[in-house]
């Protein structure tokens, strides 16, 4: 595939990921369990004295006047509002209480979205399973600089794991067992692109999103191709070395360009 239609491709996989918020949104209005660090309010019908706004323990409980300490955790917010009413009748204290549990903040279920998105921040997961593109999707997507390949921090099983997803190869075949599930606590980060520089007798001098497979006449291309003046004999690419030290390498347009690469292209003797 030619540099201009690759990046065409990897452009149309980052709109659809974008487009998919509309769907991740529309699963949001499903009723959850709540979880330690929730906080809800509390009202009950025609008894403004028995309402409260409180945030669940890291035992899942809250202080409710009258009734002591209530285990909310692992119920949904309809559930929570059933045992309020069910402890109140029970202790006599109303004779058919209506009690409306609101969940008001949710940071139980939550995952953290860092890096080169569109909206970074915390996101809840809400009842059900949400896949790495979901919660993606519910932060605007891949931002322009963002990279293909984002890392996962969680638990799994116990036991702290990082995960690398290449996102362009999981939107081009399509295989869903490699989109992740996500779980509570996890981080997912988006870095920077990798990027190329080209500078000498081109017509965009300047720096470039490094794309997977991409060569020194791809490269090229993308600088606007020569000036007038230029030529493609024996290229020039400045390139870091892991030992930190710096080589000059003459170039074949064929070559392989890598992160961080200066390529210089020379002015024709003729």
């Amino acid at each position: 595939m030619s540099a201009p239609a690759h990046a065409r491709g990897l452009r149309s996989w980052r709109a659809l990921l974008a487009g998919a918020a509309l769907l991740a949104f529309a699963g949001a209005g499903v009723a959850q369990a709540l979880g330690p660090g929730d906080t809800i309010r509390i009202s009950v019908f025609q008894n403004p004295d028995l309402s409260l706004e409180a945030r669940l323990s890291e035992r899942g409980t809250i202080s409710y006047p009258l009734l002591g300490e209530l285990e909310l955790g692992e119920r949904t917010p309809a559930a929570a509002g059933a045992l309020i009413a069910e402890q109140l009748r029970r202790k006599q204290l109303l004779r058919d209480p209506q009690v409306n549990v609101a969940l008001v903040q949710l940071r139980s279920r939550q995952v953290s979205v860092l890096g080169e998105v569109a909206r970074p921040g915390r996101y809840p997961l809400e009842q059900g399973s949400l896949k790495l593109t979901d919660i993606l999707a519910l932060a605007g997507g891949i931002a322009s600089g963002g990279g293909d390949t984002v890392s996962v921090k969680g638990m799994r099983d116990g036991e702290p794991v990082q995960l690398r997803v290449d996102l362009a190869g999981l939107m081009r075949g399509g295989d869903a067992a490699r989109d992740i599930e996500m779980q509570a606590g996890d981080t997912v980060f988006v870095p920077r692109a990798p990027q190329f520089y080209v500078y000498g007798e081109v017509q965009r001098a300047g720096a470039y999103r490094l794309e997977p497979d991409l060569r020194v006449m791809g490269a090229l291309s993308l600088g606007g191709g020569l000036t007038p003046r230029g030529s493609t004999r024996a290229p020039r690419i400045h390139r870091s070395m892991p030992d930190g030290t710096l080589r000059v390498l003459e170039a074949k347009l064929t070559d392989a360009v890598q992160p961080g690469d200066v390529i210089y292209f020379k002015e024709s003797l003729f």
